[in-house]
């Protein structure tokens, strides 16, 4: 599995594609909360929001890069296609950490925020639960489901729009709306850690459906 991590990663960073989302994080990141000085959780639920669209574009982007035929290589070399599956979402998960590790940080070093032990708590979180449900999201509208890139886009796009703007939709709307309402860091721990919890599930099912329709296929 870490042989398929690896190669992953090589792959990604060979092709560059991970350049456009991973610009477009930090540039909105950096544009957005280098002006606020006030309690972390609003500024953490931004940098949430903004990776969750990065995390469902670099899932779909990574799942794109090998062609049918050379994907079908690498699967006869992993054995198994749910291995080359799980090493994938591995490698989106890792990298997700990744930027959201950068979000946690940077609003600490452009602004002077009140800071506790529990707001970085409440931004891991919340970091962990909007990278799962967009790699989901990903999972779902990459070409292992959708074969035609116009399609998988438009899916995403409403996928996307409606997770984070529809009203009491769960996860990603909720957290967003409670950790921009000022609740402190106490108060959101546990509603936070409810909300991870079903990301998971979203995650694990998603990867289920997307394993069994690519199996089908191939």
């Amino acid at each position: 599995m870490i042989g398929l991590i690896r190669y992953g990663f090589a792959t990604m960073l060979h092709s560059q594609r991970y350049l456009a989302p991973v610009l477009w994080f930090t540039g909105v990141l950096g544009v957005f909360s280098s002006g606020d000085s006030g309690p972390l959780a609003p500024v953490y639920a931004l940098g949430a929001a903004l990776l969750f669209v990065c995390s469902t574009w670099f899932t779909i982007v990574l799942l794109g890069v090998e062609d049918p035929a050379h994907r079908a290589i690498t699967i006869v070399a992993a054995g198994r296609p749910r291995r080359l599956l799980l090493a994938s979402i591995a490698v989106a998960m890792l990298s997700s950490l990744v930027l959201g590790g950068f979000a946690l940080v940077f609003p600490l070093l452009v602004a002077r925020h009140p800071v506790a032990g529990l707001d970085l708590v409440v931004g891991l979180e919340a970091q962990l639960t909007c990278a799962s449900v967009g790699i989901a999201i990903g999972l779902l509208c990459s070409r292992l489901v959708i074969r035609r890139q116009g399609f998988a886009l438009v899916t995403a796009l409403g996928l996307v729009i409606v997770a984070l703007l529809a009203p009491g939709m769960v996860p990603v709307n909720v957290l967003i709306h409670r950790m921009s309402e000022g609740s402190t860091s106490a108060a959101l721990v546990a509603p936070v850690s409810g909300l991870l919890a079903i990301a998971v599930v979203i995650l694990a099912a998603c990867a289920t459906a997307t394993q069994f329709v690519a199996a089908r296929r191939d």
